[in-house]
């Protein structure tokens, strides 16, 4: 059953539908089915005088999903049609969206193609028999974790502001106890005009968010300024972070250090040595510190990944080059060495490609690299507090990861399989197991297969434990 519509109740009866909705945080339809559907099955609800009700608003309804909702009030003007994209970049989010079109907003867009693409029933008219049975102008102000107005033209501004209630999208805005974001769209004459500013200001006031407008060109010919929509990525970003506020930043004030991805050793001009290392796990972990609240620093080998946002990437080639960037790196709070330097590199470069002989292949004289995690490790002054390295090995895993933690002399070693049957080098899945020191133990700590996203923030969610019990 799409809808229910019930016509002909006595006021007595409406308004104990509405009393008895309200105190179970539902709308009176949904309501009135759950009483039917009591019936059906036999359970009659013994007779009971109204309810008394509490003025406080009912709590939104939760979505089938448990994702959250957004009633989207389109207003009249060209900018309209951006909000068919808006309700697609929020989908794209994981947020439901119920659309409320003004008059004038149905000039420019349908109520059909906004239907089409958000998956829901569009609202147009206050005065609609069948959703104002139940007042569904309250409920489309409440049911709804945040209303967005996109466009918000300069009269439905004025409106707000005035605390006007003559049209469905007004009144829902006046009977809103939800956030409410605008994103203004108008032409630069219209944003600048006093009254305007003045309804703006207003707004503002009253803590009502706003996003844009943006400088650019409009609709009219030859006309350009302040007062361009922000783009629906932008609104769909701004609703997104109301929505789901940044979580807590246990690693705030701390610095971080990670390295990632392989170092590539010269032979000469043309050939190097080096391993299959992507960076994806070093770059996972340096986004969640990131995202931790951390100031992050990553050395990275050469890699085919973009730099991550907010982020002070240096990009280095060798093993010596990564030392050296480590070294000026100094200090940190926590030093995470996940890259997989190359333990040997060619005594002596070649200027010019090595050309094949008749003696066969020249030979190739390989010296040890810098062992950077016991350089950093065993520092007498600026060794980081939490130093952790990684073992990739391909047999006897914990056994070699042991010996590793033995010699190096860091706080915590992840170990990881990196055969080529786990698909670990190169691939977004990896298996680690956690060794750290209790006393004079090593405990070991195996987690199970995890994207490597997910095993980064398990490890920064370890590291802002053991920091925050350090300090």
């Amino acid at each position: 059953m799409a809808s229910l519509t019930i016509r002909k109740l006595d006021d007595e009866l409406k308004a104990y539908l509405r009393l008895r909705s309200a105190r179970n945080g539902r709308s009176v339809e949904e309501e009135v089915r759950v009483i039917l559907r009591d019936l059906a099955d036999g359970r009659v609800e013994p007779a009971e005088g109204i309810p008394a009700v509490s003025t406080a608003p009912a709590p939104r309804p939760a979505s089938s999903a448990g994702e959250p909702r957004i009633t989207l009030i389109i207003g009249g003007g060209i900018a309209a049609y951006k909000a068919l994209d808006l309700i697609r970049r929020l989908k794209e989010r994981h947020i439901e969206v119920r659309c409320v079109l003004t008059k004038a907003a149905q000039q420019f867009v349908t109520p059909l193609a906004a239907s089409a693409l958000s998956h829901e029933r569009v609202y147009t008219d206050l005065f609609d028999a069948e959703s104002e049975f139940d007042a569904g102008h309250i409920r489309l102000a409440r049911e709804c974790d945040l209303i967005v107005v996109a466009p918000a033209t300069a009269d439905l501004m004025a409106k707000m502001a005035q605390g006007h209630a003559d049209d469905l999208a007004s009144a829902i805005l006046l009977a809103a106890n939800r956030p409410i974001l605008l994103a203004p769209a108008m032409n630069p004459l219209m944003w600048n005009n006093p009254a305007t500013r003045r309804n703006v200001l207003q707004l503002r006031r009253d803590d009502v968010h706003t996003v844009g407008p943006n400088a650019g060109e409009m609709a009219e010919a030859g006309e350009a300024g302040v007062g361009r929509m922000a783009e629906p990525t932008e609104i769909a970003a701004a609703a997104d972070r109301m929505l789901r506020p940044p979580k807590a930043q246990p690693l705030s004030g701390k610095r971080v250090l990670v390295t990632a991805g392989p170092t590539h050793e010269a032979i000469d001009p043309v050939r190097y040595i080096a391993n299959r290392s992507s960076g994806k796990q070093g770059f996972a972990i340096a986004a969640a510190a990131h995202a931790a609240g951390a100031d992050v620093v990553l050395v990275a080998g050469p890699v085919e990944l973009d730099d991550p946002s907010g982020i002070a990437v240096m990009r280095v080639e060798s093993a010596r080059d990564m030392l050296h960037r480590v070294e000026a790196a100094l200090p940190v709070d926590v030093a995470i060495f996940a890259a997989a330097v190359a333990d040997w590199r060619v005594a002596s470069e070649g200027s010019q490609k090595l050309k094949k002989t008749t003696a066969g292949m020249p030979p190739l004289q390989l010296v040890e690299n810098p062992d950077i995690l016991a350089t950093i490790s065993k520092l007498k002054e600026k060794r980081p507090p939490l130093v952790i390295g990684f073992a990739a090995e391909t047999e006897h895993l914990i056994e070699n990861a042991k010996a590793k933690f033995a010699r190096k002399g860091c706080d915590w070693i992840v170990a990881n399989d990196v055969s080529p049957a786990t698909g670990v080098m190169g691939g977004d899945r990896n298996t680690v197991h956690l060794l750290a020191r209790e006393g004079k133990e090593v405990t070991v700590d195996s987690w199970p297969v995890m994207t490597k996203e997910e095993v980064a923030a398990a490890l920064v969610s370890r590291i802002a434990r053991s920091v925050g019990t350090a300090s």
